[in-house]
């Protein structure tokens, strides 16, 4: 969807430095073209960055992160390339942190990708953002050195999944939380999420169809606490299997709601089979809230959202 043309009035002045730079740069690069070509080969172009963005969007209308194979099928990557690419007047391509499901959303999603065209940060974020849809924003951007690889580089995810536990639906943030008639027992769903932290095979908990070469993680913390009137499913890994985190949300949601042991949790662990795990939770009220990397990237804070909930842990 196009944005409400009010809301960018104050982001075109960076639009126009980004699309007007390669013209600036070829201005002055001509003066004195004849002695530029006595001293290099024509053939000399700029050195090749790389940038690392912060990528902030609601996932419910697209069918996941990854560009899709079918035509017509909306993708945050593929939406985020054709903006970049054409703040860069080239074809951009990225990469990114951790590849997120249909409908999944992301706070903190760190992409990277390599480019010839020279731009500053400004045009990077705010230039971009002119050519985004609402539901997708460019938080900063930053210039890395080559070693810099937004997937291999990073050292842990960090996920969050909000639940609304309510007799009556939510009519606002109806894609953006997760909603149970039950009344969940946060200390059952804690007690329960206990049996998942260390370094597991996690065969039961990730879909049938995960492609990963291994199923074994480090699940490094799970806490369930309240934030206003949300539930938090607050989950640190060292990487995510696909399904991973709503297999969790399933089998905690049902526990909470007194249907089964904490135990049980440990269980369906230790069965290694998928079938034994029970209902995979919606996507919806998922976040991809934090990566992070070797600090002397110096890459800026996440700000563990989304910012509308109430408590920041």
């Amino acid at each position: 969807m196009p944005r409400d043309t009010s809301q960018l009035e104050h982001q075109q002045g960076a639009t126009s430095v980004a699309l007007s730079y390669d013209a600036t740069s070829s201005v002055s690069e001509s003066v004195g073209s004849e002695e530029k070509n006595s001293q290099q080969p024509e053939s000399d172009t700029p050195k090749a960055k790389r940038y690392a963005l912060c990528v902030e969007y609601a996932g419910a209308a697209y069918r996941g992160w990854q560009t899709q194979k079918e035509k017509d099928v909306p993708s945050i990557q593929e939406t985020v390339e054709q903006a970049l690419s054409k703040i860069a007047n080239e074809p951009i391509k990225v990469i990114c942190a951790g590849r997120t499901d249909a409908c999944v959303s992301g706070t903190y999603q760190i992409i990277h990708f390599d480019t010839s065209a020279q731009r500053p940060d400004r045009a990077w974020v705010m230039g971009t953002n002119t050519k985004l849809p609402d539901d997708i924003a460019i938080r900063w951007a930053k210039c890395v050195d080559d070693s810099f690889h937004a997937r291999f580089s990073a050292l842990e995810r960090r996920y969050r999944y909000l639940i609304y536990s309510a007799p009556v639906k939510p009519g606002l943030l109806s894609r953006g939380v997760t909603w149970t008639h039950k009344q969940l027992n946060m200390s059952r769903m804690q007690a329960a999420a206990d049996h998942l932290i260390g370094e597991h095979d996690f065969t039961s908990y990730r879909a049938i169809g995960c492609q990963a070469k291994s199923p074994v993680r480090e699940v490094r913390s799970m806490d369930i606490y309240r934030a206003g009137e949300l539930i938090v499913i607050d989950v640190r890994a060292n990487a995510f299997l696909h399904h991973m985190i709503r297999n969790f949300a399933g089998v905690l949601m049902k526990i909470g709601a007194g249907e089964a042991e904490p135990v049980w949790a440990r269980e369906v662990l230790e069965a290694r089979d998928r079938t034994q795990g029970g209902v995979t939770a919606p996507p919806y009220g998922l976040y991809f809230v934090d990566v992070k990397y070797p600090e002397h990237y110096e890459l800026p804070k996440s700000e563990l959202g989304p910012y509308f909930l109430m408590q920041n842990g």
